[in-house]
């Protein structure tokens, strides 16, 4: 399949370009582009796509659609992967295949305010496909999509299946609100209840409230609760 076949469902359309998808659809964002807009690249080593949103709901809520990306993944790569590959997800947007990291996602907005509601919001992934080194042995923890027996995975399908499961848990949310989000989110969760750090502060990984902030309680046995807004990126 040629990046030239790629399709896209309703209310997306795709935009290739030759590298670094994320910066160019933040760049389009502050232009003014339509929402939905969906860049890509497809090269040898990696691929990369981001789209572009306009949410109506304040930052702190949108975020959400980090996990949702995430969860459209996770679905699209399950349904074209041998079904012995198993990809779950990290909370700040870590990829994982067969329990190593596999590139991520990674979020950018036009506000970092979580009462405001953005003028855009960018969610975008790389996923590595092949080792850098011919001893990929050598990071045990660090793996990649064809290391992990997905020959047959074609980037091109993978972007088209991700926007397409994507757009399927987004109108899903926004019609039904984020329970089933949670549920088929949690099964494929990183970490939950696991003794971990971030954001400065360690303790167990209870879960995630409703807008999948992070509940993390400390030795003391304080929760604590950080949000997804934490994540976001700083424009350049």
């Amino acid at each position: 399949m040629s990046i030239e076949a790629l399709s896209f469902p309703p209310l997306m359309y795709g935009e290739p370009v030759a590298a670094d998808t994320f910066d160019h659809a933040c760049m389009k964002a502050t232009m003014g582009c339509d929402a939905g807009m969906v860049a890509y690249a497809t090269g040898q080593n990696r691929m990369e796509a981001a789209l572009v949103l306009a949410p109506e709901v304040p930052l702190m809520r949108a975020m959400t659609v980090l996990p949702i990306c995430g969860v459209g993944f996770q679905n699209a790569l399950g349904a074209l992967a041998p079904p012995e590959v198993a990809v779950h997800l990290g909370w700040d947007g870590t990829l994982y295949l067969n329990g190593a990291r596999c590139g991520g996602f990674r979020c950018r907005a036009s506000s970092r305010i979580p009462q405001t509601v953005p003028d855009w919001l960018v969610v975008g992934f790389t996923l590595p496909l092949w080792p850098e080194s011919d001893n990929p042995g050598d990071t045990p923890d660090q793996t990649t999509l064809y290391g992990e027996g997905c020959p047959d995975v074609h980037p091109p399908q993978l972007v088209e299946a991700w926007a397409r499961h994507t757009l399927h848990h987004l109108n899903q949310w926004e019609q039904d609100g984020p329970r089933a989000l949670h549920a088929e989110w949690r099964g494929l969760a990183r970490d939950i209840g696991e003794d971990i750090t971030r954001d400065g502060r360690s303790g167990t990984f209870l879960g995630v409230d409703e807008d999948f902030g992070m509940l993390l309680r400390d030795e003391t046995g304080t929760t604590h609760q950080i949000p997804l807004t934490t994540l976001l990126e700083q424009s350049p």
